[in-house]
């Protein structure tokens, strides 16, 4: 037998050392790191689209909770005994009769005007780096052709399409991360309510392995975790399997939502809804990354009564974008597409005027970081980022008058992103004093927000 020389036999220890194998406990899954690739993107599209899509209904108005005006819920409430399933159920049997199943919206989604490209054209143009969309919400239909969702899939019925494998392609052909959003639990699936081990083992496991072969997505974004611990979804088994042998083990990225007790404490990057986890606001002080997801308007899903005045401005989501970046977040924004598969033109319209504007200003958002060392005079409107040496003072209104930056070490240049124009600057000690210059409409670079750039001063 021949020796192994000492080269050979280092090289084959430091490969073990980096192909960590993880167990599947938490200690053990919580020590992979997120994937790099996820904090630098900061920008990404939900896309909420199934059967909901169909009746495309939610009281976007009444008082009734953030919640309850999911249009996405719609099979739920129109069962549900409450305020909200009341508006759900009287709008819906004067709609379609008391008869009409939820079932029967089904074959009359016909993804039409599904484009992919166009898609992918949008979320691109919007200045977004990634996508998630849902495979599979809480009432059970998949958007592939799962062999455990016979007959309640967009190939055997509605679109007769892999709405997931053809938006993968455009997604990944555009450069673009593509996960998908994925519901463990199902509303009306008898074997869930029957037998939640089976379901697990025989239903909800290989959808998601399934999903992961197939599409190798970059994102892994599960929901529908809080009727059970993260023990009986078998959570931790399957991320070991995810991070140990699946085809995307590297690059990876998965949320929070494992079990009823993971949210902000196990898993990848945390996750907020409408700044909430549940019913708690935001997620705290964390070392882990984490990301914002909401709507344009009230809902996730298409609501068709929606009006502007239930849309975010342009403006406002724009100010959304910063104030998450600066936090440390990801902002995860959400499009509802229409049952004949296109993005309403209002929501399109917000995502290209962002787009706009990250063109001019993206460099303060993508690959920065949040930055901890500073206080300025008008912190109400003013934001910060760093990348590297350099610092980014983000305003959400155009400052009237000179902005001091705390915690400067060096003298840099200070400049406007977009303006070509000087930028004036003193530095006196560890601060930094920049008088905003005098824009007109030819020179000024954005109507939204407005960035510093203070070069090599961290």
């Amino acid at each position: 037998m021949k020796k192994i020389g000492i080269p050979f036999l280092f090289l084959f220890l430091t490969i073990q050392v980096i192909a960590q194998t993880y167990q599947p406990t938490w200690e053990s899954i919580d020590s992979r790191p997120v994937p790099q690739w996820f904090e630098d993107v900061k920008f990404g599209i939900f896309i909420h689209w199934g059967v909901y899509a169909v009746p495309a209904w939610a009281p976007a108005d009444a008082d009734i909770g953030i919640y309850a005006k999911y249009s996405e819920w719609y099979w739920w409430r129109i069962n549900e005994e409450s305020k909200a399933g009341k508006l759900f159920r009287d709008y819906h049997n004067s709609m379609y009769g008391e008869n009409f199943k939820y079932q029967d919206f089904a074959p009359l989604w016909k993804a039409q005007h599904f484009e992919p490209d166009h898609w992918a054209d949008v979320f691109k143009k919007a200045g977004a780096r990634y996508v998630v969309l849902t495979s599979k919400h809480h009432e059970g239909f998949t958007l592939w052709p799962s062999e455990q969702s016979w007959n309640w899939n967009s190939v055997d019925i509605g679109p007769h399409r892999d709405l997931c494998g053809d938006l993968t392609k455009s997604v990944k052909d555009a450069g673009l991360h593509m996960g998908f959003y994925y519901s463990l639990y199902e509303w009306y699936n008898p074997l869930y309510h029957n037998n939640l081990g089976k379901y697990v083992d025989d239903h909800m496991i290989p959808q998601m392995k399934d999903l992961v072969n197939r599409y190798e997505p970059d994102i892994f974004w599960t929901d529908g975790e809080w009727d059970h611990p993260s023990e009986k979804w078998k959570s931790t088994e399957f991320l070991a399997w995810l991070y140990n042998e699946s085809p995307v083990k590297d690059r990876v990225a998965v949320n929070d939502r494992w079990g009823k007790e993971t949210r902000g404490v196990n898993g990848g990057y945390f996750t907020t809804e409408y700044d909430l986890v549940h019913d708690r606001d935001g997620v705290g002080e964390v070392e882990r990354p984490w990301e914002e997801c909401r709507g344009i308007g009230t809902s996730f899903g298409y609501n068709q009564i929606e009006t502007p005045d239930n849309y975010m401005t342009s403006d406002a989501l724009v100010d959304l974008l910063i104030a998450k970046v600066a936090g440390g977040g990801n902002l995860l924004l959400d499009v509802g597409p229409t049952a004949d598969g296109r993005i309403p033109v209002i929501q399109q319209q917000r995502l290209l005027d962002m787009g706009s504007w990250l063109e001019v200003n993206g460099e303060a958002i993508y690959e920065t970081r949040k930055w901890e060392g500073s206080t300025s005079n008008n912190t109400e409107n003013i934001y910060f980022t760093k990348k590297g040496n350099d610092l980014y003072v983000l305003c959400t209104e155009f400052p009237e008058k000179p902005i001091t930056v705390e915690g400067i070490k060096n003298a840099g240049k200070v400049s406007m992103l977009g303006f070509d124009g000087n930028v004036k600057s003193k530095k006196s000690g560890n601060r930094i004093t920049i008088t905003p210059p005098v824009l007109t409409p030819l020179t000024n670079p954005s109507p939204y927000a407005w960035v510093f750039k203070i070069e090599n001063s961290l």
